[in-house]
């Protein structure tokens, strides 16, 4: 049943409706909590961490708290949904929220590949919904002051526009530098430019702290008409500094967000004097301060979704803007794969999304289609047809066949073959010299190349070294096949498959843990802590996480040594071994 939250405003009692549900209440979804509950319309907490929802106690006692997407989508009270997930959630929960009839908040960048964020701009205009994506530079006072002097021709044509975004922390693992901090000085550039994309973008940066994740970038823009626009991001810098500065011919503006107000924004007018009309001369002046409104950035965000929702409106920072921000992106991110060579919008690399690595023994196809991340190393072979996500490693020796699928986050092990017939979702393991089939019976001189059989390994499952898996069935969710196993049938999601045949030796956690039932039926996985049971059609099924989503990121790394879980496993469960 929906409730109603009393509010003062203009020192009237009103009551107002709430009917937003937020997805994700961890770093940054916790100021849009703050702010959504504050505007009177936040509904619902959702987080799979029950420690993050038991954080939200004094002042969101009227706020529901769930752990379930799945039932805040069906719930016809909730009209409005925020995400602020870890970008790679994105696009899924996004998705399906669109698919449930919401209006959806996406906090930036609206997710990571211009195909599926097209895909989400459709969606939203084929079912009537508003999609708006948190760009919050684009609702702080002085960024909006400053777009009106660049539309006023205050600052006369425009020359360049510099960005510095630098700090000391807070540093990432699931996304670099670029797409952590970019994604914001981007979309205010772009709005200064009536949203061109740039025609050349060059982008240099590299990685310290953690391999393949950059830690500093910078990038270089150029836009038609001889615009030029850099943005340098770094969370390895001794101190802080948000800066903007946008130089036209008649004038500079400096927006620095770490200086208090009304110091934020200021124009340097005449700061060239000419000498006999030719030759220009600095002229050094301290700025006027650019008096504005003295709102809260986040506050006037949140507010302006909740007014283009009611009033069906197009947001300022719409799904479209949100595409556009992510080209750039793309370009930029493909640049830095390449070392700093150009890229343009148009270029045929970049229209393959072929920003992913290859050895330069390694055969690619000219029909095969690659995600962008991806890496395939020596000798490899990934014939026409192919389709591989993105993020995925292919080992040496690994050959790819036209019609297998592999989906995201695919480790491939040395030696490995994938059959015509194999569909493989995402962050899928496979072992080296795992063996892969697509006809039961093969003769050679019986041509059964219409009637390849089908494979599928589903999200997460494992393949151990050696491992045979006879074409025809499905492997499920999680699934851990022991090294050298021989699977002659399907496999239930967590299954722990052993031997000739393989049969089913007990239950693994997501995290490839062996799990043993407590006197209540609970199982425990000695590394993350999360809660797995059996149903009442004897499938297991994970109490603490949310099994049709990635990997929450702060259990995505392992932090505990093996030996030191199996300890701590034989202490909870009594002694348990592994098989692969």
């Amino acid at each position: 049943m929906c409730c109603l939250i009393p509010t003062i405003k203009n020192n009237m009692k009103t009551h107002i409706q709430p009917d937003l549900a937020l997805i994700g209440g961890g770093y940054w979804g916790k100021n849009l909590a703050r702010n959504f509950h504050a505007l009177g319309s936040l509904h619902t907490l959702c987080d799979v961490n029950e420690a993050t929802l038991a954080a939200f106690q004094e002042g969101y006692e009227g706020v529901a708290k769930s752990s379930s997407i799945e039932n805040i989508l069906r719930d016809p009270c909730i009209r409005k949904v925020a995400i602020a997930t870890p970008a790679a959630y994105h696009f899924q929960i996004a998705k399906n929220a669109l698919l449930a009839g919401k209006d959806l908040y996406v906090e930036k960048p609206l997710c990571l590949n211009v195909d599926e964020a097209n895909e989400l701009v459709q969606l939203a205009a084929s079912n009537g919904r508003i999609l708006m994506v948190g760009h919050l530079l684009q609702y702080h006072p002085c960024i909006v002051k400053l777009q009106e002097l660049v539309a006023s021709g205050e600052l006369g044509r425009l020359y360049y526009i510099t960005s510095n975004r630098l700090n000391l922390g807070k540093i990432r693992r699931e996304e670099n530098a670029l797409w952590s901090f970019a994604p914001h000085d981007i979309s205010v550039i772009l709005s200064l430019v009536s949203g061109q994309i740039p025609n050349k973008v060059q982008c240099t940066g590299e990685s310290w702290l953690n391999e393949g994740v950059t830690d500093t970038t910078l990038t270089a823009m150029r836009f038609e008409g001889g615009v030029r626009a850099h943005v340098y991001v770094s969370w390895l810098n001794p101190f802080k500094e948000q800066k903007l500065t946008v130089v036209g011919s008649s004038g500079m503006a400096v927006f620095d967000d770490t200086l208090a107000w009304p110091d934020k924004l200021k124009l340097h007018k005449q700061y060239i004097t000419w000498t006999d009309g030719r030759v220009p001369n600095a002229s050094a002046n301290k700025g006027e301060s650019v008096e504005v409104d003295q709102s809260e950035p986040l506050k006037n965000e949140c507010s302006h979704f909740l007014k283009c929702c009611d009033d069906r409106s197009m947001p300022k920072t719409d799904g479209a803007e949100g595409v556009r921000v992510l080209r750039v992106l793309q370009m930029a991110q493909l640049s830095l794969e390449l070392d700093g060579e150009t890229v343009r919008p148009e270029s045929s690399a970049h229209k393959r999304a072929s920003n992913y690595f290859s050895h330069p023994t390694a055969c690619i196809d000219p029909e095969a289609k690659i995600g962008s991340g991806t890496k395939i190393w020596h000798f490899s072979h990934v014939c026409d047809g192919a389709v591989i996500g993105e993020n995925c490693n292919l080992g040496q020796n690994v050959v790819v066949s036209g019609g297998v699928i592999l989906g995201r986050n695919v480790k491939v092990q040395n030696n490995v073959s994938i059959y015509t017939g194999t569909t493989i979702e995402d962050d899928v393991f496979l072992g080296p010299s795992c063996v892969l089939t697509n006809v039961t019976n093969p003769r050679s001189e019986i041509n059964r190349r219409s009637l390849y059989e089908k494979t599928v390994i589903r999200t997460g499952a494992t393949i151990g070294a050696n491992a045979t898996i006879v074409c025809g069935v499905t492997l499920g969710r999680y699934s851990f096949i022991a090294a050298g196993a021989v699977v002659t049938k399907d496999v239930p999601d967590y299954a722990l498959m052993v031997g000739i045949p393989a049969v089913q030796k007990g239950w693994m956690s997501r995290h490839g843990h062996p799990l043993n039932p407590n006197q209540a039926g609970d199982m425990f996985c000695p590394e993350s802590g999360f809660r797995y049971q059996l149903n009442g059609t004897g499938q297991l099924r994970c109490l603490d996480l949310d099994e049709d989503l990635p990997m929450p990121a702060t259990q995505a790394v392992g932090t505990v040594s093996y030996d030191t879980i199996k300890q701590r496993s034989s202490a909870i469960n009594g002694p348990t071994a592994l098989f692969v």
